[in-house]
């Protein structure tokens, strides 16, 4: 490709997008604020859900908390993957004309992810279910709703490690696809950052399980500064 095109493309992606440019910056946002802010405040109190390894436990947290447990998976939690996937198609858009191969692949990645994530979520639900119950059960059906919320916290904490370092990897391939334009590099080398982080709070998942969640602050920053660039780019005419 001639020089001068290049630069032309990768200062000034395809403007026929600027609405999806828009769309998606403002998804990005309220993907981190919606997902990962508001549960974060919600359960902010709640320092010890990070050491909860017993059925019992758990289930008397959900009862306690009531309609916000529900308002945190299914409004926030849950819901706000649709915006993260908004977020990522404007995303490849942005640089599929620099990068094809990585923005794809990075953006698809980081999409069927969430949409896995999505169809796996109904685990987490099912929680809320037997909390519901669970006050009200005789002593026997008691034992049997905390030896099945024990069996869908071990399935979350066996898939939260794959999701999320699949995840990080496509956040890696999109940061190294920015390196070549559209975004400031600054923001390329924080999704790189954001990548290595994430490998090494989940390496100690095992040993500090959800105080792991500190790499989630690097990709904050990195997300909310690609919705931000998305949404000045659709601002373009």
């Amino acid at each position: 490709m001639d020089q001068k095109i290049l630069d032309n493309v990768t200062a000034n992606p395809e403007p026929s997008w600027n609405g999806l440019y828009k769309a998606g910056g403002i998804c990005a946002i309220l993907y981190v604020l919606f997902a990962l802010l508001v549960p974060f405040f919600m359960f902010i109190d709640n320092t010890e859900l990070s050491h909860m390894v017993l059925g019992s436990e758990i289930l008397n947290l959900i009862t306690e908390n009531g309609i916000g447990w529900w308002v945190l998976l299914q409004t926030f939690v849950l819901g706000s993957s649709f915006f993260a996937i908004i977020a990522f198609v404007a995303l490849y858009v942005a640089l599929k004309d620099i990068d094809k191969v990585k923005g794809l692949i990075g953006s698809a990645t980081a999409v069927v992810i969430h949409i896995l994530f999505i169809a796996y979520f109904p685990v987490m639900l099912a929680l809320g279910f037997l909390a519901k119950a669970y006050p009200d059960a005789a002593e026997g059906q008691r034992q049997s709703f905390e030896s099945a919320a024990e069996a869908l916290l071990a399935i979350n904490n066996a898939f939260n490690p794959l999701y999320e370092s699949v995840f990080a990897v496509s956040i890696l391939i999109l940061s190294l696809a920015m390196l070549k334009g559209v975004f400031d590099r600054w923001v390329a080398y924080l999704g790189i950052l954001t990548c290595i982080a994430a490998c090494v709070a989940l390496a100690l998942f095992p040993l500090i399980s959800i105080g792991y969640f500190w790499w989630w602050l690097f990709f904050m920053i990195w997300f909310v500064a690609v919705g931000l660039k998305l949404y000045k780019i659709g601002r373009v005419k």
